[in-house]
């Protein structure tokens, strides 16, 4: 068990009361005339977040209310770790499984910290295992929600594509998965020419990072990830406020090793495959060009429209090796668009998917879960933005426009109709400090989409 869960109370740990607005003047009523004096003189009325701690009579702290809104979710508590006193908590309510998974997953999430450059003395609360709650279901989120937010939060020096493919081999050795990397000309002799294009000019060599596990009579589930290590724009380079977060450019790849290794430590019945294109996308007298016209895997021509929109180049060599396969769910994941920001901000991750049923599944988990996602459409009116008049293709249509849907549509290319496929365009990222979720790379849609695997091909976890 994480250091911020116990499994059972200490002889101090200290009773946590959850309160609503509604709530508060029945407990009023009943408490101990100097207990309600007391947080009615504090001023507390029970605001989701709020907190008032009740001293006893030997000087420490007998209890704590803590404000809660009528539906507790995930983030709840989340605020608690880092701001009351260091020690052990107990929540005094009957809470249901799910809410009592959550309320612990979350309170595991608010006690991350990156500290790979810079170490920290601060100290969080822990929270003794509410009764229901699924302890194994909370570490293994925990866990897959650090990788995620420590390899975003790494910048490229330490987290390139050679970097990113060892953090792969590593999640591979652990669960007994394999694991291969196509790396730099070899790409080319395996007919992967997306990726090598994209990532040749960069001194350090692209690569296709492959990992499979699994029972081979299981279903395939396919997950492709974005890898772009740093992301300049290539020759249609970026302004410097452009590429300030560009580490983060590989989060795509991250969430697809995040719900790989929530598949694996569960041992879904599944046979899983996942797909990474790691490259930097680097300036040097070898970098791909505007107009340029690269060949894919899937044999398609793709005309350059613009070197910043590279990272549906390299995933399209990914995708169609992944539908190869014919794998029961093919899902990637991306930092794919502004336009998908501008569309639905930071938090909303944008799904894209050629299956209805699919897409239901995810949204249904995803408000379970408080994973949220936005469906927006492949909407086939825009299909024609991606013709050029030299090539199959052009990357990057002129216009301005729905932007994260062309993007989409253009990956669409490379998968097979008949194959249950969906986009997420995510930002994995957090702008600022809230419960939970502190500033930095962010792990988004993890818990849905795991929700949604375990339901079509194994038990719920």
């Amino acid at each position: 068990m994480t250091a911020s869960l116990l499994t059972a109370p200490a002889a101090d740990t200290v009773p946590l009361t959850l309160l609503t607005k509604a709530g508060l003047d029945t407990w009023l009523a009943q408490a101990a005339p100097a207990d309600a004096a007391w947080v009615k003189r504090l001023g507390f009325k029970a605001a989701p977040g709020a907190t008032a701690l009740l001293p006893g009579a030997d000087g420490q702290i007998a209890r704590v209310l803590a404000g809660v809104a009528e539906r507790i979710d995930i983030w709840s508590l989340a605020g608690l770790p880092g701001s009351l006193p260091s020690g052990s908590y107990i929540i005094e309510a009957d809470l249901d499984a799910d809410t009592a998974t959550a309320v612990a997953t979350g309170w595991v999430l608010a006690t991350y910290q990156f500290t790979r450059y810079k170490k920290s003395t601060k100290e969080f609360a822990s929270l003794v295992l509410p009764a229901r709650a699924d302890g194994a279901a909370v570490e293994r989120f925990a866990k897959a929600a650090f990788l995620v937010r420590d390899l975003v939060n790494t910048p490229c020096e330490d987290m390139g594509p050679p970097q990113l493919a060892e953090a792969a081999q590593r999640l591979a050795a652990e669960f007994g998965a394999t694991f291969n990397a196509i790396v730099g000309d070899d790409l080319l002799a395996q007919n992967y020419p997306m990726i090598h294009a994209v990532g040749r000019a960069a001194a350090r060599a692209p690569r296709l990072i492959d990992l499979r596990w699994g029972d081979a009579s299981h279903p395939l589930v396919a997950l492709v990830g974005k890898g772009v290590c740093f992301d300049t724009g290539g020759l249609d380079i970026k302004p410097s406020s452009g590429m300030l977060m560009m580490k983060k450019d590989m989060g795509g790849g991250a969430h697809a090793l995040g719900l790989a290794r929530l598949i694996m430590e569960a041992k879904l019945p599944v046979r899983l495959r996942v797909l990474v294109p790691a490259v930097e996308n680097a300036i040097a007298g070898n970098a791909f060009r505007p107009m340029d016209i690269i060949p894919t895997r899937k044999g398609l021509t793709v005309e350059i429209g613009n070197t910043d929109a590279e990272g549906r180049l390299v995933l399209c060599d990914a995708l169609t090796e992944a539908d190869s396969e014919k794998p029961a769910l093919l899902l990637d994941f991306a930092t794919l668009t502004g336009a998908a920001r501008v569309a639905l901000g930071p938090d909303l991750p944008a799904l894209f998917s050629n299956n209805d049923e699919l897409a239901a599944e995810i949204l249904a988990a995803g408000t379970a879960k408080d994973d949220p996602l936005w469906r927006l459409p492949l909407w086939q009116g825009y299909r024609p933005q991606l013709d050029s008049k030299i090539a199959d293709l052009n990357n990057a249509p002129g216009g301005g426009m729905a932007g994260a849907i062309t993007a989409a549509l253009y990956l669409e290319q490379f998968v097979s109709k008949d194959t249950v496929w969906a986009h997420v365009d995510l930002f994995s990222w957090n702008q600022s400090n809230r419960p939970g979720r502190p500033e930095g790379g962010e792990a988004m849609t993890l818990r849905a989409m795991f929700e949604v695997v375990a339901k079509r091909f194994g038990s719920k976890q």
